[in-house]
């Protein structure tokens, strides 16, 4: 008998394990309760696999012997909520994919950096000469690159969504960035609930695995007493010395791992920054697991210039910089953005509210933040948080409006900054296209 695998939600992920279930035999059927992109419609057509739009045929589904979930689509859909009560096993893309391939895993998660670090960590060990590929929620389908290519790595950023969706995903090495309040909409409101989800990257670990973490964050060290974490721990840190792992002594990034040390300054660094010292240390302590060259680590991340949307510098008009952050879609990463800037800054700010709590930024405002840019449809929480801090704040409801304005009120040596810690779905497909639009709003003035 042929197995059967229903796709639910027809975007990257989706189609991608489509491809993969179809080449490893299996009956495939995806549904999506939207309309599908013409560019995957052609894939899936191409690949000669059953699909439809506009809401999903339950009794298409019952029949599968696995569900894989698109992170987009919460638990509490309906669609998935019957599927559980029917016994259904209802996965996600990493778990279903990581059945197909034995190449070792990288996992990286985290509410911020996970982006950069996963980037890096690909960068270095490509460097490095290993066959490597990047997936998981960025760049192109982890289901799909092992459908068509043969790599010995993966390098895997995972939010916490896929890692709901996991049964038996082992990474051989896990890496959390750091923790804080993100997606809180999702899960009911509970920080402790996002943080289980977090840790669930370790979860089927063993002793012969690593697991790599912030030694500086609070809710990260609680977790370690919580959870039961088999594999061998390596911290980074800004503040403290580790004898195993990855810290900070007297302007060097020190690794060091068993017998093996390495130092680095980080002055030389591609990417400033103390969250991208973090970021550089979590991505090295990988790379030296998997052997690279210490010349290899230091020269690349020497050259490594960040992430599309995350404090891309995108021009200088006037001698005002505008910057674009459209990545930050929580507060802690427009945290590190305003603590960024040195200059006054006009700050964009805004979009689905995950139940924020601004009050953090509060600080950084009043000392950075010369005005404010609403762009969201609905920005009362943002202009009564920060009513009080800046005289000026505007609302608007579209980039080319946002950008316009902005340009109006910075003056000669201040900074333009889209940082806003907010998702994107109110006006824009996803972050990307915000950032993208921010860009060529920037270019056209």
């Amino acid at each position: 008998m042929m197995k059967r695998l229903v796709v639910l939600g027809a975007g990257e992920s989706g189609v991608g394990t489509a491809i993969l279930g179809k080449k490893q035999g299996y009956e495939v059927f995806v549904s999506d309760f939207g309309k599908i992109k013409e560019h995957y419609k052609q894939v899936l057509i191409h690949h000669e696999i059953v699909w439809e739009e506009g809401g999903h045929s339950f009794e298409k589904m019952t029949n599968a012997d696995v569900v894989m979930k698109s992170p987009g689509i919460p638990d509490t859909a309906p669609v998935v909520q019957t599927l559980k009560e029917s016994g259904i096993s209802v996965i996600s893309e990493i778990e279903f994919a990581a059945t197909f391939t034995s190449a070792q895993l990288v996992g990286i998660t985290g509410s911020n950096g996970k982006t950069t670090t996963a980037t890096l960590t690909h960068r270095l060990l490509a460097d490095g000469g290993l066959n490597v590929a990047l997936g998981g929620n960025i760049g192109e389908s982890f289901a799909q690159q092992v459908a068509e290519g043969s790599f010995d790595h993966f390098v895997l950023e995972i939010s916490s969504f896929q890692l709901d969706g996991i049964v038996d995903f082992r990474p051989h090495i896990a890496v959390l960035t750091n923790l804080s309040p993100d997606h809180l909409d999702r899960y009911e409101g509970k920080y402790e609930k996002y943080i289980d989800s977090k840790f669930r990257i370790c979860m089927n670990q063993m002793e012969e695995d690593y697991f790599i973490y912030d030694g500086d964050d609070p809710e990260i060290i609680k977790g370690l007493e919580k959870y039961p974490i088999k594999a061998k721990k390596l911290p980074f840190s800004l503040t403290k010395e580790m004898d195993q792992g990855a810290c900070v002594i007297n302007e060097e990034i020190r690794i060091t791992i068993n017998n093996i040390k390495y130092t680095m300054p980080i002055a030389t660094l591609g990417l400033q920054g103390k969250h991208n010292v973090k970021n550089a240390m979590a991505a090295s302590t990988v790379a030296t697991l998997l052997n690279i060259r210490k010349e290899t680590i230091r020269q690349s991340l020497e050259q490594f210039q960040g992430v599309e949307h995350r404090l891309e510098k995108v021009l200088k008009i006037n001698k005002v910089m505008y910057i674009n952050d459209s990545k930050a879609t929580n507060v802690n990463a427009t945290f590190y953005a305003l603590d960024s800037m040195e200059v006054p800054t006009v700050w964009i700010v805004g979009g689905v509210d995950k139940g924020n709590d601004y009050d953090e930024l509060l600080p950084l405002v009043n000392e950075k933040v010369k005005a404010i840019v609403c762009l969201g449809v609905n920005n009362d929480k943002i202009v009564k948080s920060f009513s009080n801090a800046v005289d000026m704040i505007v609302e608007t409801q579209s980039m080319i409006d946002a950008v316009q304005v902005a340009y109006r009120l910075a003056e000669r040596g201040e900074s333009v900054l889209l940082s806003p810690a907010c998702a994107s779905f109110d006006l824009f497909e996803n972050y990307e296209d915000r950032g993208r639009q921010f860009k060529n709003a920037v270019r056209n003035l």
